[in-house]
Parts: C-alpha cells; structure tokens; sequence
C-alpha cells in the first residue's frame, strides 16, 4: 500500500500533537539505551548536585527547542526527502530529551518550567526560515548544531568530574548532534550571514541562562 502523501494542514497537525506531547507530558521511555545506564551513581555535595542540575535543566531546554526547530522546519518543508531527514533527526534527538529527563529526575530536580516558551519560539524560527526554503532551513539547523556542539562541550568542562552519568549522556549527545548538522550540510545548508548568528548566539544565551535556574 503506497503511504499518503502528507498535506501542509497535516503537518500542522501533526505539529501541535508533537508540541502537546512534549511539552505538556514526560517524554517517556527512548527507544534507545541511555548512555548512562551502566554507570554507577556517584557520591555528589549538595553544590555539585545543584549545579549538574542546572546544566542538564539547560540541555534537557535545549532540546525542547530541537523539537520545536525541527518539527517547524518539517511542516512547512518543500522536498520531501528533506523533510524526512528533519523528522528523522528530531526523533533520535527525542532520545536526548528523555535521557535529560532521566537525569533531572536522578539529581531530583525537574525540567525548565518555561519550557512552552522555548518550543514555541523554535518552532515559529523553523517554519519561518523554512518559508523561504530548504536550503536556509537547514541552514538554520546546521548553525544550531553547531552552537549546541559547541554548548555541550563547554557543559563537559563545567560539570563535576566524578558525575560520570551526566557526561555520558552528554558526550553521546554532542557526538549526535555533529552528525545532524553535517548531515544538513551535506543536504545543501546555505551559509547564514554573521548578523543572523551572533542573534542565535545571543538568543541561545538567554535561555542557557534562563533555564539554569528556571
């Protein structure tokens, strides 16, 4: 049986259920083993506690923004292969998002509660660079990958040593998360101007800053 060919109006659809599940309920189990499962917990003070939380608080917002990114650039994307590509990639960081979860609950501290905020203005980005094409929305995804690489492996070097849970996960992530973006190179990313991303870096810092402590 050949699958129905998904209409703009479909993908809206599809967009909100996506946006309602993930924000509103926990994300569940991954359909892959967390990178941390065969760790042993470590012996973590109360600051260094506090502080691993803030850091995974600030990946598990990220990848709500993912979310949002990719399933908006999915929605209004004109080739189809690209927009497979894009549900793909959202899928596996679907993943991410419940190992941050996972984590959050280990250090007993819960997710950004301005979650909503990130996923709706990272949805409204991608459908709207994906309006004026492909191209430019994989641009947007391969600088996004590129700054969140760059993010976790600042994350590496700020969380405590001896918490070995949270740098598995986050090490398997930032590998991950290179992937995704030469893989929206190698589909014909345009190069974004240098004024569009010193604004992805100033507004990726506003949330990294925001989500640590909210």
């Amino acid at each position: 049986m050949q699958d129905r060919s998904l209409t703009p109006l479909d993908r809206l659809l599809a967009g909100i259920g996506d946006a309602l599940r993930i924000v509103v309920l926990p994300v569940g189990r991954p359909a892959r083993p967390n990178p941390a499962s065969t760790i042993a917990e470590a012996e973590l003070d109360e600051r260094e506690k506090a502080h691993a939380a803030g850091l995974m608080r600030v990946n598990h917002a990220g990848e709500i923004a993912a979310q949002g990114l990719y399933q908006g650039h999915a929605t209004v994307a004109r080739h189809a292969g690209n927009a497979r590509q894009m549900q793909q990639a959202a899928n596996e960081e679907l993943d991410h998002l419940a190992w941050c979860e996972q984590r959050l609950t280990e250090l007993d501290a819960a997710p950004s509660r301005l979650s909503p905020l990130w996923y709706a203005g990272s949805f409204v980005m991608g459908a709207a660079s994906g309006i004026l094409g492909d191209k430019w929305s994989l641009a947007f995804i391969a600088e996004t990958e590129r700054q969140v690489c760059d993010h976790l492996g600042r994350h590496l070097e700020k969380l405590p040593q001896v918490d070995a849970r949270s740098r598995a996960i986050v090490e398997q992530m930032r590998v991950e998360e290179q992937q995704h973006g030469e893989n929206a190179i190698a589909a014909g990313a345009a190069t974004l101007p240098e004024p569009v991303r010193q604004l992805m870096r100033l507004t990726s810092k506003i949330m990294t800053t925001t989500a640590y402590r909210f």
